[in-house]
């Protein structure tokens, strides 16, 4: 929090509601054959646009937006800075009156460090870049996520072998949990040193599961969901139920002693859950998972189980419905507010909710394939993306938009 605020009148505790939305930033810009740089920024054309998206932020009367910094273009070499394009963003969130919570990492680590985050160097680094990020816009930006979703990291980076550095399976998945951890440790530790005001939004998507996967049991599933987290918080001792996973492969004793001796707690606990997609089962005749529609009564759950399990400030850190429909947006707009009264009443610390992406995406799929950018377009977006014959993606706002600003209290656009 500022430090100019007391701890009953941070945004996130003053009993207040707020709405926010956000940019789809994932940023994986390593390529090789079969695999496709990805950049959300320049396929969406936000390098371009980027003052027409903010104004549109604003517009739509968020409060709160979640806005991220490409690190692989911000520090293009090792230990040389180029803040020129962040800092006119930054005074534009500013005079705009955007509460930015920054995302200091989504996925991706820049070209130079080798071997992406299986470089030593990559906690010290990390660390170094967010330090750098909140002491140049201390008074500007207060707010901070050290490294969205960390299980999807690790599961894409460590599991899946789908990104850098494409390790695979369960000893992988260890591996690089181990390492994003230590990196979240020292990214909260420098930013809070550069800014002890600061603001720590921790981000985690957090799976829903259904039966067992395979050779996962569900009671397993239900577990490992939140191991990322339970390692950052302190949590995972020897008689944490993955203990003994996390050992068996390869998880440093001394390591685990150390987080648990020292947990790093975040001020909000931001939780990503999308109706149609957060809940998963298996299905035996693919050997993969599928999703499966969860809908509200899934998001509301999803709440409780957090907030039980860890007792801190909550935000619905990123929820839409991908649709070209816009009524089925908008239903999902006033489930989302419905359920967030409902949890309140009960006392529950919900403190806001971001529809994420603002306006549609790229899915991540284009990676790996060779198709025209246009057929991964996912209508996520309370604004359209439309490619007119200059190859430019206009903005256009569609029916969810002007609902939304309706539930804010915003002015509607002309």
């Amino acid at each position: 929090m500022r430090e100019d605020e007391s701890v009953n009148t941070a945004w996130f505790r003053d009993g207040r509601f707020r709405y926010g939305v956000g940019i789809e930033d994932t940023f994986i810009p390593h390529e090789r054959p079969g695999h496709r740089k990805l950049d959300l920024y320049e396929l969406t054309q936000h390098y371009e646009n980027w003052r027409t998206d903010l104004a549109l932020a604003a517009d739509s009367g968020a409060e709160l937006i979640r806005w991220g910094i490409p690190w692989y273009l911000t520090e293009p070499a090792d230990g040389r800075f180029e803040f020129g394009w962040v800092d006119d963003v930054a005074a534009e969130l500013d005079r705009l009156g955007l509460r930015c919570i920054v995302d200091l990492m989504h996925y991706g680590t820049p070209l130079w460090l080798e071997n992406s985050f299986l470089d030593p160097r990559y906690p010290d680094l990390v660390a170094r870049y967010a330090s750098a990020v909140a002491t140049r816009y201390r008074g500007v930006f207060s707010d901070y996520t050290p490294l969205n979703e960390p299980m999807v990291n690790a599961e894409w980076c460590g599991y899946r072998g789908s990104w850098p550095p494409y390790l695979t399976g369960d000893s992988g998945f260890v591996r690089l949990a181990m390492i994003l951890v230590d990196g979240m440790r020292r990214t909260q530790a420098a930013i809070v040193a550069a800014d002890p005001g600061a603001t720590i939004v921790h981000v985690e998507a957090g799976y829903q599961w259904v039966g067992d996967h395979g050779s996962r049991s569900k009671v397993f599933l239900d577990e490992w969901r939140f191991v990322m987290t339970d390692l950052l918080l302190g949590r995972v001792g020897s008689d944490h139920p993955l203990h003994g996973y996390l050992v068996k492969n390869g998880a440093n004793q001394a390591q685990l002693d150390e987080f648990a001796a020292n947990p790093v707690v975040p001020d909000v606990m931001g939780i990503n859950y999308y109706p149609g997609f957060t809940r998963q089962t298996f299905d035996p005749t693919t050997g993969r998972t599928r999703p499966v529609e969860a809908g509200r009564d899934g998001l509301v759950q999803h709440v409780r189980d957090y907030h039980e399990r860890y007792g801190l400030p909550l935000a619905i850190t990123e929820t839409s419905r991908p649709t070209p429909d816009p009524q089925e947006k908008i239903a999902w707009l006033d489930d989302v507010a419905s359920a967030a009264a409902a949890l309140r009443a009960e006392g529950v610390p919900l403190a806001a909710s971001f529809w994420f992406p603002m306006f549609d995406m790229f899915e991540w799929e284009y990676r790996f394939d060779t198709r025209p950018l246009d057929e991964f377009r996912i209508q996520f977006g309370l604004v359209d993306l439309v490619r007119g014959p200059d190859n430019r993606l206009a903005r256009v706002p569609n029916a969810a938009y002007r609902h939304f600003q309706q539930l804010t209290g915003a002015q509607p656009r002309d």
